[in-house]
């Protein structure tokens, strides 16, 4: 099981990106998946999660309105678009999935770095002011 994730680089601010999750080794489409962040010398972050059906997404305060998390399943892939970035977005981004099919949790579970259980190595995102 492998997720790999692409799509990073070096942006001005103000500046769009759109990151790209690629899952293999099994499908994730039955499976709740997110992105996380984390910065030089800081914990990693929740920055946003979308069910396994795609209906409801959640994000973190300091990316809403200008993040959106989506996901095609027919491709077995997760994206996250920015837009209006910031300096304060650099870091490494992460994406995750859940090991289990189908299932449904309350808000506060998806922000949870907890709850997901397989890990993409991350691909480094850096705003230049």
């Amino acid at each position: 099981v492998q997720l790999q994730a692409s799509g990073g680089g070096l942006v001005q601010a103000g500046d769009s990106l759109r990151l790209s999750c690629a899952a293999s080794g099994r499908t994730f489409s039955n499976s709740v998946m997110g992105w996380f962040r984390q910065a030089p010398g800081k914990e990693r972050k929740f920055v946003a999660a979308i069910t396994w059906g795609g209906s409801y997404t959640y994000y973190a305060e300091s990316v809403e309105g200008r993040f959106t998390i989506s996901r095609d399943n027919t491709k077995n892939t997760l994206y996250l678009q920015m837009d209006a970035l910031k300096p304060e977005d650099t870091a490494n981004y992460y994406c995750a999935a859940d090991r289990e099919s189908r299932r449904t949790y309350i808000e506060s579970q998806y922000r949870n770095r907890g709850l997901y259980d397989y890990w993409g190595q991350g691909t480094l995102v850096t705003v230049s002011s």
